[in-house]
């Protein structure tokens, strides 16, 4: 850490006696909630403190360097650990808790008149930052909307019916949704996904082990949200009715809306309500939209898939944006448009009409070079983010600074109307279809907002907004303009005064005589330390101040001015703010105009952010033709994956894509590794979900069918604090495949069963393949180093065989040198089979030593040669194939094998069903 951060640093202002009973209030705490921060308001907010474990954690991701701990009241073992942050490094640190490290906070202060009584005055979560939006974002722009959510699922029967309800406190919207789930929980887990949940209400347990509350919990786990355990009255629906007719806008009763009957949604909105105490704010009463989310209007994706995809920034990701799929396609202008472009990424469509009416409006985009600039750089990048203006607003904390923001914005819209008019694509179709979204839409919100327009012009003076002063015009009001006639008759007076001074002390003015309005003497003059000996011996002058940039005097004339101006200034301001009181109501009820054309201005600039990235691509991204769902195929000419094209120093080889009903619905990529399996399926799931959002795709040539999900099984970490290993980990998210997928679905697998025994595995991935192939009928991509899984060919129909090309040398190349065969790998899909892995070529290419080398090759052989020999033991009765043979005869040579090729998959879902409910 640098000593200027080191000195910036504020100190506490204690004393002894203060310290030992501050020391005392901080140990007698009661305990806090887990993963909660508690910061400490000082100097009525200059700064703030933190203490205990919290001084320890803010040293070490703050400051990076625990010399920052101080201890009071005593020594290092005695003394209670603490350290301090300004108000703007706090900011910083709340930003990052909150939005990065999922942390609550809580912000004591002391009460005024008892400055030894201590009480929270503000709590934030990832899910309801309300209370400090205003200290979070002030610097800055909000990048997500903290969404919370509560559950409450209801078993009967074989049934699982969940209810939930979701708030955006941001632009004061509640939704609900009610639905059947299967056993896995796999339709919440997308609905999650879809809405961007932060945080999640759930029942206490309250002492009884509930398994179906522990699979939720293990599903918000996997996605990374907070979990928030709430009492089980607060899911009463007792009040439910009359809290809705206080808080919606409609004037009808929420008893004779059909969302009233989702007992289970109405349920999980009591606990919504009442953790955001939205009751106890009065500003909320009538402002609040109802709205139900329809689970199967987006495409469905789970946790696993969203990470395989890499469709939002990671951690690891560092400042290289393109890394991620979000990160790539964000070349938004605005807050709102940032926003917007998550949430389509989470909520792909599955519409092909809407689909492709966003992709035409991409196209007009990247055709019309001129309009795109036009709008990024001269109209989009100058607009505010209008759902924090409008919540100010509504909060009734707005000022006359976000008047003139909102005035700002409306005098733009008709130059934004005209671009769009001007567009220039040639197409008649591209035209009207902007005419239709977009250029009618801000017409009329210009039109709406005009009257907003004259307020501010008639009533707010425009020329001081260039010195930063916000002011209302003093001829709008009669009293304003006599105060100001006064106030410049004072200062036409005091301008007077000075020039006499100037004359008498032969001091030239404003050169080394200046007037200047202090904040305690207020107008007076000074002069330097040099020139004010002309001072001495003129009784008429009176000293007020020697300061290091000179000495502060006035005259018996000049302090009766100072005080009539002062006098009329604090008239005028008292009589200003009345009127700025009236212009701010006036302009809040604007407040529903500027929600919609938020809403569309983020539409906006997400397609133009779509056309910058389609056209700036290394190779232009093209626009896919798109069939309806359960129809068509996946064909794709010279495919590239999105992120990686985009790294320095890559040089990314296409490749094509064919994917047909009927012929190859389900594909087996085998080859070396690092060969580019992986890349090759990733890439297919990540072009599948940008063409559903409509956006253009890295290809040459592009057609597609809508898929309802898209599921993946992409690798899997241990997760020991879970008590859950790497091959449970690849079980469970396969399960949920299983569970969840159908015949409209594209599955993406990558190295299924590589976390146990090779037969255990390696029947596994029949068994799950087979019943992917055969009964669900999807379209599928399974990389796999199993070779033996390319037989699935000739008894299961619609499997083609892929892999990835690498070149081998003959080990003679190197003057005759046979240590070694030189792999190269050429990332090149065809069709085929490869018979090997080449995992010691990887080896040493990871510069193994060569005992270890050779040891393998002697080891491989002797494996094989065993694997050979037993699968000649075949009885005479049966009808296997010579690689379902070799599984068969390694049970009966004592190797555990828990399925071989004829296995069932409901043997797979029984054993996974077991062990969820043993241990979720």
């Amino acid at each position: 850490m640098s000593e200027s951060a080191l000195k910036d640093r504020p100190e506490f202002d204690l004393d002894n006696q203060g310290e030992q009973k501050y020391c005392s209030f901080l140990r007698s705490l009661p305990d806090r909630q887990e993963n909660c921060i508690r910061l400490f308001e000082r100097s009525s907010g200059d700064f703030y403190s933190v203490h205990g474990e919290d001084a320890y954690f803010v040293a070490q991701h703050v400051y990076k360097t625990t010399s920052v701990i101080k201890y009071l009241g005593g020594d290092v073992t005695t003394g209670v650990p603490s350290c301090t942050l300004s108000r703007t490094t706090c900011e910083t640190f709340l930003r990052d808790a909150l939005l990065n490290q999922q942390m609550r906070v809580e912000i004591w202060a002391a009460e005024p008149r008892k400055q030894n009584v201590w009480g929270i005055i503000k709590r934030a979560s990832p899910g309801n930052m309300q209370d400090m939006e205003d200290l979070l974002f002030v610097h800055t722009d909000m990048a997500a909307s903290p969404i919370v959510m509560a559950v409450k699922a209801h078993i009967g029967g074989d049934h699982r019916t969940v209810g939930v309800c979701f708030a955006d406190a941001t632009v004061r919207e509640l939704g609900i949704a009610e639905f059947i789930d299967n056993d896995l929980y796999s339709n919440f887990e997308s609905l999650v996904i879809q809405l961007g949940v932060k945080e999640c209400l759930i029942q206490a347990d309250e002492g009884q082990k509930d398994y179906e509350l522990a699979k939720l919990r293990a599903i918000l786990q996997h996605c990374d949200v907070v979990i928030t355990e709430r009492k089980k009255s607060e899911f009463s629906v007792k009040d439910v009715e009359q809290d809705f007719n206080r808080l919606l806008e409609e004037e009808i009763s929420i008893a004779a809306l059909p969302e009233f009957e989702l007992k289970n949604a109405m349920a999980a909105s009591a606990c919504v309500i009442k953790y955001l105490a939205l009751l106890t704010d009065e500003t909320n009463f009538g402002q609040y939209t109802l709205r139900s989310h329809d689970l199967s209007q987006y495409m469905k994706l789970d946790a696993s898939a969203v990470r395989a995809l890499n469709l939002m920034p990671g951690p690891q990701d560092g400042a290289n944006k393109s890394m991620s799929l979000y990160g790539l396609l964000n070349k938004c202008k605005t807050a709102q448009g940032g926003r917007m472009l998550g949430q389509w990424l989470k909520q792909p469509l599955l519409d092909v009409a809407t689909i492709e009416r966003r992709q035409t409006m991409v196209e007009a985009f990247a055709l019309d070079a001129e309009l795109r600039q036009s709008l990024q750089e001269t109209h989009l990048k100058m607009i505010p983010d209008l759902h924090r203006l409008a919540k100010r607003f509504q909060r009734g904390v707005a000022s006359l600074q976000d008047v003139v923001r909102v005035y700002q914005v409306v005098v733009r819209l008709p130059g934004l109307v005209s671009a769009l008019a001007s567009c220039e694509t040639g197409s008649l179709e591209h035209k009207e279809i902007l005419e239709s979204e977009f250029t009618a839409y801000f017409q009329e919100y210009s039109n709406n907002l005009q009257r907003l327009q004259d307020l501010v012009e008639t009533t707010i003076d425009l020329d001081a907004v260039d010195r930063h002063e916000y002011l209302i015009k003093a001829e709008f009001d009669q009293s304003l303009k006599a105060l100001r006639a006064k106030m410049e008759t004072v200062k036409d007076n005091m301008e007077k005064e000075q020039m006499r001074v100037s004359d008498d002390l032969n001091m030239e003015m404003d050169k080394k005589l200046k007037m200047e309005d202090h904040q305690v003497h207020g107008w007076s003059f000074r002069l330097s330390r040099n020139d004010s000996s002309c001072l001495r011996n003129k009784s008429s002058y009176i000293e007020l101040a020697t300061q290091k940039n000179g000495v502060l005097f006035t005259t018996t004339k000049m302090r009766t001015a100072s005080q009539s101006f002062r006098e009329a200034s604090q008239e005028y301001e008292q009589t200003q703010s009345s009127l700025a009181k009236e212009v701010i109501g006036i302009v809040s009820t604007y407040c529903p105009v500027l929600e919609k054309l938020n809403t569309l201005v983020a539409q906006l600039d997400v397609l133009v952010s779509f056309a910058h990235v389609s056209v700036h691509a290394p190779l232009p991204f093209v626009k896919p033709r798109m069939s309806a769902m359960g129809t068509g195929d996946v064909i794709l000419k010279e495919s590239r994956h999105p992120c990686l094209e985009a790294q320095d120093d890559v040089a990314f080889i296409p490749n094509d894509v064919s994917l047909i009903r009927g012929q190859t619905e389900f594909l087996i990529i085998t080859g070396p590794n690092m060969g580019g399996k992986s890349t090759y399926i990733r890439q297919i799931g990540v072009i599948a979900l940008m063409a559903q959002t409509g956006c253009f795709v890295p290809c040459s040539e592009a057609t597609l069918c809508v898929f309802d999900c898209i599921l993946a099984r992409v690798g899997a970490g241990d997760s020991q604090m879970k008590g859950v290993s790497t091959f449970m980990a690849e079980m469970l998210e396969t399960a949920s495949i299983l569970k969840s997928a159908t015949k409209n679905s594209l599955i993406v697998i990558d190295e299924l069963g590589r976390g146990t025994s090779t037969y255990d595995g390696f029947g596994l991935a029949w068994a799950i393949s087979e019943h992917l192939a055969t009964e669900i009928k999807c379209f599928c991509l399974f990389a796999t180093h199993f070779h033996e899984l390319t037989s699935l060919g000739e008894t299961a129909p619609y499997v083609g065989n892929l892999h990835v090309t690498a070149h081998v040398g003959d080990g003679t190349e190197n003057n005759g040198d046979n240590k070694s065969r030189e792999i190269t790998l050429l990332y090149k899909v065809v069709e085929g089979v490869c018979d090997q892995s080449f995992g010691i070529h990887v080896a040493e290419l990871a510069q193994f030593p060569d005992s270890v080398v050779q040891l393998a090759k002697r080891k491989a052989m002797e494996l094989e040669d065993f694997s050979t020999h037993h699968s000649t033991v075949t009885p005479a009765s049966s009808s296997l194939s010579p690689t379902a043979v070799a599984v068969e005869a390694s049970l009966k040579s004592g190797q555990a094998a828990a399925l071989h090729k004829r296995a069932k998959v409901e043997d797979v879902e029984l054993a996974l069903s077991s062990y969820t409910h043993l241990k979720p």
